[in-house]
């Protein structure tokens, strides 16, 4: 890991930008983390548009996570913003963008080919990603997972045991071969879902919530689109990682 920039936001949090190889990150630490009081740590899931389009929604979260003591850090995925193209997904990208717009079904085939190839890539990534920021004397456990692609949160609370605990954003885009990996999950999961997302197949969230494995496991459902989350769904799962990180 190599910082490359960093700055001070709001209330003091430290912006700092790094690299990974060749891979874009971002880690935000509240005033409080030190090497003395490391603190707990929340990997910024995100779609993959690029993190500087994505950056306002980012930076956001990251500041609520500061105020609540918990360092927040994010990388860019495989095929986005500033990375390499990948042909394949941006293939399978255009099918899905050409089923929607002609009202066809979205059928497994796109679906595996845009979500599979991307979570087999982008999961040893975050872990890669998660040795180094844990190297860092002012970050510690335990971690958690939040948002972005419900698929690669899902691979990641199977094969990573140092994730305590994950907030998931419900989406129908998920490979059958998900919900088998979904009853392998068995840390908490705070799952969010927006009852009328216009592209969302309410049922299959609901199919995929009752695969997870985990004992723990809460879903909440808001009305309204994919844009309309409320602020009090942030509130609730800012208190369910205050509750299982601390």
């Amino acid at each position: 890991m190599r910082f490359t920039s960093e700055q001070r936001l709001d209330d003091g949090v430290l912006e700092r930008e790094f690299t990974l190889g060749d891979i874009p990150g971002i880690l935000w630490t509240p005033t409080s983390a030190s090497a003395s009081e490391p603190v707990p740590l929340i990997l910024l899931g995100h779609p993959p548009l690029g993190l500087r389009r994505m950056y306002p929604r980012l930076v956001g979260r990251a500041l609520h996570a500061a105020a609540d003591g918990f360092a927040a850090a994010t990388i860019e995925l495989p095929g986005s913003g500033d990375r390499p193209r990948w042909p394949a997904v941006d293939q399978a990208r255009a099918d899905l963008r050409r089923a929607m717009e002609a009202g066809e079904p979205v059928g497994d085939e796109i679906v595996d080919a845009l979500v599979l190839p991307l979570v087999d890539k982008a999961v040893p990534e975050w872990q890669a990603a998660l040795d180094a920021l844990l190297s860092l004397p002012e970050v510690g456990g335990p971690v958690g997972y939040s948002g972005g692609v419900i698929s690669i949160g899902v691979r990641l609370a199977v094969v990573e045991p140092r994730i305590s605990a994950a907030v998931l954003f419900a989406g129908s885009l998920v490979p059958r071969a998900m919900f088998e990996e979904a009853r392998r999950v068995t840390v908490p999961l705070h799952v969010l879902l927006q009852w009328d997302d216009e592209g969302n197949d309410r049922q299959a969230a609901l199919d995929l919530f009752d695969a997870f494995g985990s004992k723990e496991k809460s879903l909440h459902a808001h009305l309204g689109g994919h844009t309309g989350v409320p602020q009090s769904a942030g509130d609730a799962a800012a208190q369910f990682f205050t509750r299982h990180l601390r």
